[in-house]
């Protein structure tokens, strides 16, 4: 039969499930384009700019059982598109990257848009592709696919020339895509799971810190920790790991940069179970935290084992399945331990935390604490939280309780600015059956703000809720101590209003704490009609999060005393002569 390779690209895409696609069409990809808006099931999504279309597919991925795509020109397309594409890739995020390419059949040099895409992106991807002929092109894209969910996920780049896009050429056959099958535990992997139960069910006071890898693991999590009687703790990525409304969920983060009952439950822990998680820098509170020797660590990548702490028990495997396989074996170890006094102790922590979030004077601005128990009383459980980088990342991490897998999602280990925003459109658009709210600064909004305007178009009902302060705060605040100035940090007035406007979206002010009831319920009636809506919030971030007050803390102890003495003796000069 012949198929042109568009044609080809489009059964192949929708062979693997994608439902969604996020670029740009150009010279290099209109006819894939085209030949994807024939598709029944593939919707290709048009973006103001290729780095906000990362961003759309990876939250499609992360809050869907579906892979999230991009269909971009080549060049440019994937310049752009690079910040939302390494996002993915330190994440952890499967990401299916459809690029056009130059013709491979001109005997011109020098062609538009001729660059050596596979070099560019090998950094920053699972795999790269170069499609040669008719025939590899949906071997190809089962092949990337394959890559792009096994293992530890990430994104996979495939070129797809568009002379062959554009001509018909015979193919063999149209193969159907296949996919791989679990395969069962082995006797390895089961001894360590069996060692690892005797060790959490002898532990007089274990503790598990769950990272995103362990999200698919939510419904076993809380099983294993109601049977062990252990407090929860979760990385920032994989804050939906476990349910904030279960007794025995203690918070974000463990040691120096936790709250008050995250750093209680780890200081007296004699056994840890991680799972999904790399103790990466941010899941640490910069390294700062401490574990007990006796760790149980469960991964799908066996090249985390031991890298940032010494691990006894090292379990290579899906999360899901290692997880149902642990708690067979924990339950077969005895009846479940009474919890209840951990639980108080865990509530009594929270309880404190929060009171001093309480007892903060805001004075004219809003009170973090008070505008996320606001929120939260207002939302479903089901509801989608979407958070950027900045102060306000953290502030939700500690005061916003999350209570469904995958509810909360945010950049992490590649921390990228203007993240929120575009991935709050594409999570509303995959569900509108269920709310979807962004906290984003006002600054990382500002890269990615005009991405509203697609969300009117598409009638796509999302809050965009802009802690805006003036300022980067987070790293204006992390200026104040050793230099005692602002540079670089305090924002251009931007009007908020204005950008709504030009957008068409809606818009709400919040001033006080006293418009919070009012402000939050207008702007939820508004997205209920399918309208995006710019949530105005005159934060206050004069109070320090326990991850900030934290890091700091740990990073000056950390220092070369000669460069700890310059720090603090330049700090005490400036606070005396500025």
């Amino acid at each position: 039969m012949k198929k042109t390779g568009a044609w080809l690209a489009r059964y192949a895409m929708e062979q693997v499930g994608v439902k969604y696609t996020f670029g740009i069409p150009g010279v290099h990809n209109t006819e894939l384009y085209d030949e994807l808006n024939n598709s029944e099931q593939i919707t290709p999504y048009l973006v103001t700019h290729e780095a906000h279309g990362g961003f759309m597919a990876d939250a499609i991925s992360r809050t869907t059982d579906g892979i999230g795509s991009m269909l971009i020109v080549p060049a440019a397309g994937i310049t752009h598109a690079a910040s939302g594409v390494a996002e993915a890739y330190l994440d952890g995020i499967p990401m299916l990257v459809i690029s056009g390419g130059i013709r491979n059949d001109s005997k011109f040099d020098y062609q538009l848009h001729q660059l050596d895409q596979l070099k560019l992106v090998e950094g920053f991807t699972k795999a790269q592709f170069k499609i040669a002929t008719h025939e590899e092109i949906i071997d190809t894209i089962y092949k990337a696919y394959d890559i792009a969910v096994t293992g530890e996920p990430g994104p996979v780049f495939v070129e797809l020339p568009v002379n062959l896009q554009l001509d018909k050429a015979e193919v063999s056959s149209l193969s159907s895509y296949v996919k791989t099958a679990k395969n069962d535990l082995s006797d390895p992997q089961m001894t360590a799971i069996r060692s690892a139960a005797q060790r959490l069910y002898q532990a007089k006071n274990p503790v598990i810190f769950a990272g995103w890898g362990a999200v698919g693991a939510f419904d076993e999590l809380v099983k294993i920790a109601e049977h062990i009687g252990s407090p929860v703790s979760t990385s920032l990525q994989g804050i939906s790991a476990f349910p904030a409304n279960h007794p025995m969920h203690a918070g974000f983060c463990f040691g120096t940069a936790a709250a008050d009952a995250p750093q209680k439950a780890f200081a007296k822990a004699d056994c840890v179970l991680a799972i999904g998680t790399r103790f990466a820098e941010i899941a640490t509170g910069s390294f700062g935290g401490e574990l007990p020797d006796n760790l149980i660590h469960i991964d799908i990548n066996p090249e985390v084992f031991g890298k940032n702490f010494p691990t006894q028990i090292a379990i290579e495997g899906d999360a899901q399945q290692v997880a149902q396989a642990l708690l067979t074996e924990l339950l077969a170890q005895g009846e479940s331990k009474d919890s209840a006094a951990i639980a108080a102790e865990i509530a009594a922590n929270k309880a404190a935390y929060r009171k001093s979030w309480y007892d903060h004077d805001s004075k004219e601005r809003v009170n973090p604490a008070l505008f996320f128990d606001e929120l939260r009383s207002q939302l479903d459980d089901d509801a989608n939280i979407v958070v950027d980088d900045g102060n306000h990342t953290f502030l939700s991490a500690e005061l916003m309780p999350i209570h469904k897998a995958r509810g909360f999602i945010s950049p992490t280990d590649f921390n990228c600015m203007g993240y929120a925003t575009p991935a709050a459109i594409a999570t509303a658009f995959a569900h509108p059956e269920q709310e979807t709210v962004a906290i984003v600064g006002d600054g990382a909004f500002m890269m990615t703000c005009m991405e509203l305007a697609t969300a009117v178009n598409n009638e796509i009902g999302v809050i965009i809720g802009v802690f805006n302060d003036g300022e980067l705060s987070q790293i204006s605040q992390a200026q104040q101590i050793p230099y005692n100035r602002k540079t670089c940090t305090v924002l251009p007035q931007t009007k908020l209003q204005g950008i709504a406007i030009a957008t068409g979206a809606d818009y709400v002010r919040v001033e006080t704490n006293d418009d919070l009831n009012v402000a939050i319920s207008e702007a939820r009636e508004l997205a209920k009609r399918n309208r995006p809506v710019i949530l105005d919030i005159n934060i206050d971030y004069s109070k320090a999060t326990a991850f900030t007050q934290g890091i700091v803390k740990t990073n000056l102890k950390r220092m070369p005393l000669s460069t700890k003495v310059r720090m603090i003796g330049r700090a005490i000069y400036r606070k005396i002569t500025d």
